[in-house]
């Protein structure tokens, strides 16, 4: 055969393998709304920056009719690629050949590029779309899960994961996913669920739908296992290569430096009312936010879930910063199991990956009620304690209002090390709100009094003037500064500037045992 010959016979391969299960099956997957697995990664890397791998694999078992259905790159495809010029290692998974699922051989393609990824320090992406494991090759495929588990458990911290779910994903599959950093869901189009409706009507004898049992906006806004909620498959890789702007390639690199040309000295008279004079009447911390980040780059993760905290990437100066922030509009910014958990692990993402970390508190305390102690608030709220603590990235607070209680322990104090603590003139730093303090230490005295309501207020008011506001814990150090809240801006891009060489390390050990 000749060299021509040859490189024919290459090109008719190659071309074979890019129809995966075939024109009528592509069709299929259009007429669903959904791209191919190709299409998808086309749309994700830069142009012509897609090196593929593995495309001639096929499957090595022969039982219930697979020796007559070998297909190129057996129902994956792999590579590496670059988004915004930074190299990314890829899987996506093909419905069109064998409905997306694993066997021995796509496991192994897919543990290829993630032991690649861990070699070089570069994130690893997974698109999936997948019927979960191919049950004609039995527990050869599931082991095949495992192996993708164990790395993704070894990579965890190491190298960034983000999981795209353009289709199915159940059963054994999904847990993946739930091991990476971040997940994407498509509405409409994308569930996860390890026992579909069938199983649980069985079981359970509850009717439910795919999108009713794990669709995007349930696992967005109830479970919080998935972290993006998408319009489209186009709106999901968008919101992906957006989120790689903030965080860096591995666990040994800064974050990437992005400016935006907003002055650094920019000040914004507006937060100097944002604070209501009324105590209990509520504001959005995401105004808030917005006035003080560079213009236009808040970007927030978990957005429906558990919305008394409010957590995302942003850059102040240019820098990448992780936020955590309690949201008075929400609850009252009370913190509960979901928001505890939220945090926790958003924190210690930025934490992996030396994200530094800016806190806004306006926090009233822990959410009460024989619901919130039964599920496990003390544990779960013991999940964001431990994660302020175990951090070592740069940690600045601003108080811009309420820190009552264990509440303000949590929320990155100076006993917690955080690095800056600024409050607002506006702050109430103390064991509890006014009214509940004075009506268990003056309890006798309003109980004895002509008028107990009267006396309620007035003693309410005296405690307010005297120990609800941030000057007593400035006296002490547990606050660096009171600041106007116009200045908070720059005076928080100078904190992090004087923080950017920061070492801080916590005891040996092989790992902590957080309260899970």
């Amino acid at each position: 055969m000749s060299l021509e010959e040859k490189l024919n016979r290459l090109e008719k391969m190659r071309a074979e393998a890019k129809l995966g299960g075939g024109q009528k099956r592509i069709d299929k997957q259009h007429a669903k709304g959904k791209l191919t697995a190709r299409e998808r990664i086309e749309l994700l890397v830069d142009p012509n920056s897609f090196e593929e791998f593995d495309m001639f694999v096929t499957h090595r078992s022969s039982d219930f009719g697979l020796a007559k259905q070998r297909i190129l790159g057996d129902g994956v495809v792999t590579g590496c690629g670059e988004i915004n010029g930074r190299q990314v290692f890829i899987f996506s998974q093909d419905f069109t050949v064998f409905g997306g699922s694993l066997s021995e051989a796509h496991a192994e393609k897919i543990c290829k590029i993630m032991d690649m990824a861990m070699k070089v320090g570069a994130p690893v992406i997974g698109l999936n779309d997948s019927g979960g494991a191919r049950i004609q090759e039995g527990v050869v495929s599931l082991g095949g899960y495992a192996d993708i588990f164990l790395r993704n458990t070894l990579a965890s911290g190491v190298v960034p994961q983000i999981s795209v779910i353009l289709g199915p994903c159940a059963g054994g599959a999904v847990y993946s996913p739930a091991i990476t950093d971040f997940t994407l869901m498509v509405k409409g189009s994308s569930y996860m669920f390890v026992t579909g409706p069938n199983v649980v009507k069985t079981v359970t004898h509850e009717v439910v739908t795919s999108e009713e049992l794990g669709g995007a906006m349930v696992h967005s806004s109830q479970s919080g296992v998935s972290h993006f909620a998408c319009e489209n498959e186009a709106d999901a890789i968008s919101k992906l290569k957006h989120l790689l702007r903030y965080i860096p390639q591995n666990n040994l690199e800064d974050p990437p430096f992005v400016d935006n040309n907003d002055s650094l000295k920019r000040e914004d008279e507006e937060l100097n009312s944002i604070v209501p004079e009324n105590p209990n009447q509520p504001y959005d911390i995401k105004d808030v936010i917005k006035r003080v980040v560079d213009k236009g780059s808040f970007f927030e993760v978990h957005e429906e879930f558990a919305q008394n905290i409010v957590v995302g990437f942003a850059h102040l100066g240019g820098r990448s910063i992780g936020i955590i922030a309690n949201q008075p509009a929400v609850l009252a910014g009370v913190l509960d199991i979901n928001s505890s958990i939220k945090g926790a692990r958003f924190i210690r993402f930025c934490d992996a990956f030396n994200i530094p970390l800016l806190t806004f508190e306006d926090v009233p305390g822990f959410l009460p009620g024989v619901d919130q102690e039964h599920g496990g608030i003390i544990k779960n709220g013991a999940k964001l304690l431990y994660a302020y603590c175990e951090a070592t990235v740069p940690k600045v607070t601003i108080i811009t209002r309420k820190a009552y209680g264990g509440a303000y322990d949590v929320m990155n104090s100076k006993h917690v090390r955080g690095d800056m603590n600024y409050a607002w003139p506006t702050a109430e730093i103390a064991v509890m709100g006014p009214k509940g303090a004075v009506e268990i230490i003056f309890k006798k005295d309003i109980a004895d009094a002509q008028d107990p309501e009267a006396e309620l207020k007035k003693l309410t008011d005296d405690y307010r003037e005297k120990f609800a506001n941030p000057y007593i814990a400035a006296s002490r150090g547990y606050v660096d500064d009171i600041i106007e809240p116009k200045t908070t801006r720059p005076r928080l891009i100078r904190a992090f500037g004087m923080l950017e060489t920061k070492k801080d390390t916590n005891p040996p050990k092989k790992h902590g045992n957080i309260p899970l």
